[in-house]
């Protein structure tokens, strides 16, 4: 169903609203840490093991394009920095934000939803509990502290399977791929990962959160909803991507 410009304008005052109501939140307490716990795990059990297969053809496919692009230019001991390089700054926090998204924000979103259906968020804020402070923040924090172990988990993936398919497809040198690591790459790029990392959880959970908090229309709308919440998601995700990306590249300087 298309939104008018004004309709498009207010949900997305709403949900910059809800984002800074989570963090004039955060500091409250107490700290619902029974809440944060299952949800993490919850967030990490639905998407760990999708992660993990996901990241293998990742750092094959990175792999397979910069050998072949490094050996048509004569450089091919630069293959492994070239593929760290990819991976640290763009592959792990990309599959990363997809996976959390995805199937993370996804559950956040139809667990919401299916709550505000059932009328159980009015009842809360008839007992005078805030929905944000229950629900939301411990969503919030499970999923940035995921996102951040998932990126983790995808770098180390991803490095390991372009090595191996470097080394055995392609008849690269063990060696050289692992001596060349810190020619291009550096820690903040390791840092720049991981923050892109907490920021896309942050964002995955705050848009789910919202459009399952505003779910109506029965069952359907919970399902409308879910969908809403992954492609929104995903637009803000890669315009977020581009900026931190043009910052990181201002801020830090590179090596040549």
């Amino acid at each position: 169903m298309s939104l008018s410009p004004t309709a498009g304008l207010r949900h997305t005052g709403r949900l910059f609203a809800l984002a800074l109501d989570v963090v004039r939140t955060l500091p409250r307490r107490p700290f619902q840490a029974r809440e944060f716990i299952q949800q993490a795990w919850f967030i990490a059990s639905v998407t760990i093991l999708p992660t993990a297969l996901v990241s293998i053809p990742f750092g094959a496919v990175i792999a397979l394009q910069v050998g072949s692009l490094t050996r048509q230019l004569g450089a091919q001991s630069f293959s492994g920095a070239a593929s760290v390089l990819a991976v640290l700054r763009e592959a792990s926090p990309i599959v990363t934000a997809l996976l959390i998204a995805g199937a993370g924000g996804s559950a956040i979103c139809a667990d919401l939803g299916a709550r505000k259906i059932r009328e159980e968020i009015d009842a809360m804020e008839v007992l005078g509990i805030d929905p944000i402070h229950r629900l939301v923040v411990p969503r919030v924090l499970a999923s940035m502290v995921v996102a951040v172990l998932l990126n983790g988990l995808v770098s180390v993936v991803g490095v390991a399977g372009g090595y191996f398919f470097n080394v055995i497809l392609q008849n690269g040198t063990p060696g050289a791929y692992l001596a060349s690591f810190t020619t291009l790459a550096q820690l903040p790029d390791l840092y720049a990962g991981e923050l892109k990392a907490l920021v896309f959880g942050a964002i995955a959970a705050i848009v789910a959160s919202y459009k399952g908090l505003t779910a109506k229309g029965g069952p359907k709308g919970v399902g409308d909803a879910v969908n809403q919440s992954v492609v929104i998601t995903f637009m803000l995700l890669f315009v977020t991507n581009f900026v931190m990306t043009a910052v990181y590249f201002q801020v830090v300087p590179q090596r040549g």
